[in-house]
């Protein structure tokens, strides 16, 4: 199939259907029309014609549709890199628009790496008493895929590991500075060490997390030398944190991790050994760039709230204890 679509008075339009561009975004992912047509709750036939309206306005085909397979034409593949982010950017201000009007409402999806501490529990328990008509919903992200869920939607906001260097992705409040803790099976020769220099894991296959992890993001969390340039082997690759605990506790290798993280997951088959000279491990919260809603803009303040009366509060205590 080649050629521009016939084109109606009708179709010659200058203004954008917004329905078509989300059709188009849906059917460039898909790439089946059935499907498509499932995921925005319309018939395979009202797929097509949406589409042929949008080619209609371009003036060119974005989609060659054969028996056989659907795919992109080079211009459709072009317009699709330059349309996602503008449509993103226009839905979340439609969205932060419609909150501001009503108040916070609807739902807020949280992501979070390791345990949801004190820390981000006070700010959800902030933010429901602040904002009542909006439901958060809870859900872990893998240990693999740090930014995933972000990217395709599946959470509004994350609470993830740094260090965060996406684009199109935002860092907002950084807390939780916590020292770092070598996971190791109870046989193992350090695990009855009260604690172990950075150096030490030399002699360590470290357990490091696996693809699609980036690369920058893998090395911080399972480094491959030590900080005076000693080689660290690398021990077996894992999906999730139970999985990487419990090669650690089969003797497959050790597992970086902050203390709060080994306290919630402690186990009788595993010691955790507090390591000397390694940055600590710090959370913070991200989000969509071309997503910020009203109700993540407050959960933000939330957490910024929360987490620094948590640090004001620790401060306090300290003199308290001092004097």
């Amino acid at each position: 199939m080649s050629g521009p679509p016939a084109t109606t008075a009708g179709h010659r339009a200058p203004g954008l259907e917004l329905r078509e561009l989300e059709c188009f975004l849906v059917l460039s992912e898909e790439l089946h029309f059935g499907r498509t047509g499932e995921r925005l709750y319309v018939s395979q036939s009202r797929v097509s014609q949406l589409l042929r309206a949008l080619e209609s306005r371009i003036g060119a085909r974005l989609v060659d549709r054969t028996s056989r397979r659907v795919r992109l034409t080079p211009l459709g593949e072009q317009f699709r890199t330059s349309l996602r982010p503008a449509y993103e950017a226009l839905r979340a201000t439609v969205d932060s628009a419609r909150s501001a009007a009503r108040g916070i409402e609807g739902r807020l999806t949280i992501g979070f790496q390791g345990t949801a501490d004190d820390r981000i529990m006070q700010a959800i328990d902030l933010f429901h008493r602040r904002h009542p008509g909006c439901a958060t919903e809870i859900v872990e992200i893998p240990l693999c895929d740090p930014f995933g869920a972000l990217r395709s939607g599946a959470v509004d906001v994350a609470v993830t590991l740094l260090p965060v260097a996406e684009p199109g992705l935002t860092l907002g409040p950084v807390f939780s500075a916590q020292q770092q803790t070598l996971a190791v099976s109870v046989r193992h020769p350090l695990a009855s060490r009260a604690e172990m220099d950075a150096e030490e894991l030399a002699a360590v296959a470290l357990i490091f997390p696996d693809l699609p992890a980036p690369a920058y993001w893998r090395a911080a969390h399972a480094p491959a030398a030590t900080p005076r340039g000693r080689p660290i082997p690398a021990g077996p690759a894992v999906s999730t944190l139970q999985e990487g605990l419990t090669l650690a506790a089969a003797g497959r290798g050790g597992m970086l991790l902050c203390r709060p993280t080994a306290d919630y997951h402690g186990r009788r088959d595993l010691a955790f050994v507090p390591v000397t000279g390694l940055p600590d491990s710090v959370l913070g919260l991200v989000h969509h760039t071309a997503r910020e809603t009203a109700r993540v803009h407050a959960f933000r303040a939330a957490v910024t709230e929360a987490t620094e009366g948590v640090g004001t509060a620790a401060r306090a205590a300290d003199a308290a204890h001092v004097t």
